[in-house]
């Protein structure tokens, strides 16, 4: 689950985090407040969206010259005037694709004076199976391509589970942000108040992009970008109430509500699947017959025939489906009930495109005699490459 920059930050200040004042805006009228609530003379008009490149984007509404989704101001006037013109608009980054998200919340806060930006994020390390701190003096840009240009700048900083974030690895940390003096003692408490968040917030990632050194000496968290393990929320009910849905793609909240593994994609072909190595197979070998996967889903192995029925309305829900590709190994999963929800959800929203569907393992043969004594116009497939086969060239006419 991910939430905004300016819950992200609310919640890190509650650790003891240093945050520059800031206002969140959620409507139209919210704006003479916000800006009247913060010192000035220096305000930055943030907009919220889930995603990254937010200075660099463009407004759908707006010409091409405009100034981007993140504006410094320098008056109050001028604020408000950024803040009207940024609300309710489309912002469009490198990360929202060419439809942009409508910017419905914006935050202001009051100007920092920078000396430099550095680059922080904490996640798990997979390879180490740690929680790891990534470190690097290149902050306010593309991580990505500093990695990808320049990898010595970049610094990975394992922690140990038991220990905790120790003495020496913050001693390395200020080492890998070359800060000394006011800000490297600042780091000796911010690096374990952010760990500490991490942990006890259950995050599986916290950006802070950038990480800026003051004039003064002392850092700030200049932008944060949170995501938590969805699986944990349930133990942090205070946290679960962030969740904006206006920002999440309809099906995959519909997904939620049935326990589906599902993730949106951009391509035309439908995909059900059980398991998840199955379900990656099955959308690298649509690929590899010249298509694309409209989403991921994997119905899992303890599926019930209401939950197959729930899957199949989703996948049917995407205009851009043209065809869909049930791929069932049984395992835990019989082939029987995925047959039976199949079936039925056809039945309650109808089949208007191709559909191929490949069963195999428990109940097979129970799973073929209801998918064949349906009456439905349904394509069988042998094993998964003739599937693909099937459903590419089915969608392809």
């Amino acid at each position: 689950m991910n939430i905004h920059e300016y819950q992200a930050k609310k919640l890190l200040a509650g650790f003891g985090a240093p945050v520059s004042q800031g206002e969140p805006v959620l409507s139209l009228d919210d704006i003479d407040k916000a800006v009247d609530a913060l010192p000035g003379p220096v305000y930055v008009v943030k907009s919220q969206i889930h995603a990254g490149g937010r200075g660099k984007g463009k407004f759908k509404e707006l010409a091409d010259d405009a100034k981007g989704g993140v504006r410094v101001s320098f008056s109050a006037e001028e604020a408000k005037a950024n803040a009207n013109e940024m609300f309710g608009k489309t912002l469009v980054t490198q990360q929202t694709g060419a439809a942009g998200k409508q910017v419905n919340r914006l935050y202001i806060e009051d100007g920092a004076d920078i000396e430099s930006e550095l680059y922080l994020s904490i996640l798990v390390d997979r390879e180490t199976s740690q929680v790891s701190f990534v470190a690097s003096t290149e902050g306010g840009m593309d991580i990505e391509a500093v990695a990808h240009d320049t990898p010595e700048k970049i610094h990975t900083i394992g922690i140990d589970a038991l220990a905790g974030i120790t003495d020496a690895d913050v001693a390395k940390l200020n080492s890998a942000f070359e800060l000394s003096s006011t800000a490297a003692a600042d780091g000796k408490t911010l690096f374990p108040i952010l760990y500490n968040a991490f942990v006890e917030s259950d995050m599986s990632l916290l950006e802070v992009n950038p990480l800026v050194v003051l004039k003064d000496g002392h850092l700030k968290v200049l932008d944060a970008k949170v995501s938590f393990d969805n699986n944990a929320m349930f133990r942090h009910p205070d946290i679960a109430e962030l969740r904006d849905e206006t920002e999440e793609d309809e099906k995959e909240i519909e997904a939620s509500k049935h326990d589906l593994a599902y993730i949106a994609l951009d391509g035309d072909i439908g995909c059900m699947v059980n398991g998840a190595g199955l379900a990656m197979a099955t959308m690298d070998i649509i690929k590899l017959y010249g298509a694309e996967p409209a989403n991921f889903l994997d119905v899992g192995g303890g599926a019930t025939t209401e939950k197959v029925t729930a899957a199949f309305k989703i996948i049917t829900s995407d205009p851009n489906v043209k065809g869909i590709l049930v791929n069932i190994f049984g395992g835990i999963m019989r082939c029987d009930v995925i047959a039976e929800g199949v079936v039925q959800a056809i039945k309650e929203v109808g089949l208007e495109v191709p559909l191929v569907v490949r069963l195999e393992g428990t109940k097979v043969a129970e799973g073929k005699a209801i998918i064949n004594s349906s009456g439905l116009n349904v394509i069988a497939a042998d094993d998964l490459d003739d599937a693909a086969q099937k459903i590419v060239n089915a969608v392809k006419g």
